[in-house]
């Protein structure tokens, strides 16, 4: 697409793709632990999580969890510590599993059986441009009906999928669409 920014920044300009703040706004609608992954609480949280059930305990091991029963329960009972990179993964395994079991959940809600969700666009900061560079963008919304592919590229973890799909709802702001590809925040509520 030509319309797209090339050279974000160049002169000063602040923000984040679009697609990562309706990411970030779809994780804070997912509802994770607050409690870091790094404490014992945290840990004993997202542990129970993932194997709470079979399926749960299928899908952490789908999502890299692949240490054994045994090894599960040590952790759990508190006789042994897990090292840095299991808890790394404890954490990633959490994260994917809980996009898993919300994506349904916030798909029928931001779909609202076909009325969609009014999604706010805060534009870049340009504080730091000079003046004469500086673009006329302001704040807009738009009702996104359709939130089939963004939760799918979000629930997968696909980033480029996830731009894509984010880049398809904003042409419909019409021509100046390219203007809200890097934005300071995506607001929406389920």
């Amino acid at each position: 697409m030509s319309e797209r920014v090339r050279d974000f920044g160049k002169y000063g300009a602040r923000g984040v793709k679009g697609h990562e703040a309706v990411a970030r706004q779809l994780d804070a609608l997912a509802g994770y632990f607050t409690t870091p992954v790094t404490s014992r609480r945290g840990l004993l949280a997202r542990l129970h999580y993932l194997t709470r059930s079979d399926h749960a305990r299928q899908a952490a091991r789908a999502a890299g969890l692949t240490v054994t029963d045994r090894t599960l329960k040590a952790w759990l009972d508190g006789k042994r510590r897990p090292s840095q990179r299991n808890v790394e993964r404890v954490e990633v395994a959490y994260r994917t599993v809980r996009r898993q079991n919300v994506a349904r959940y916030l798909l029928r809600r931001l779909n609202a059986e076909g009325r969609g969700t009014r999604v706010e666009i805060h534009p870049l900061n340009q504080s730091q441009v000079p003046r004469p560079r500086q673009r006329v963008v302001e704040f807009r919304s738009l009702n996104v009906r359709q939130w089939d592919a963004l939760v799918r590229a979000w629930t997968d973890a696909d980033d480029a999928a996830l731009d894509d799909a984010w880049v398809e709802k904003i042409v419909d702001l019409g021509s100046q669409w390219g203007q809200y590809e890097y934005v300071t925040n995506v607001g929406f509520a389920a």
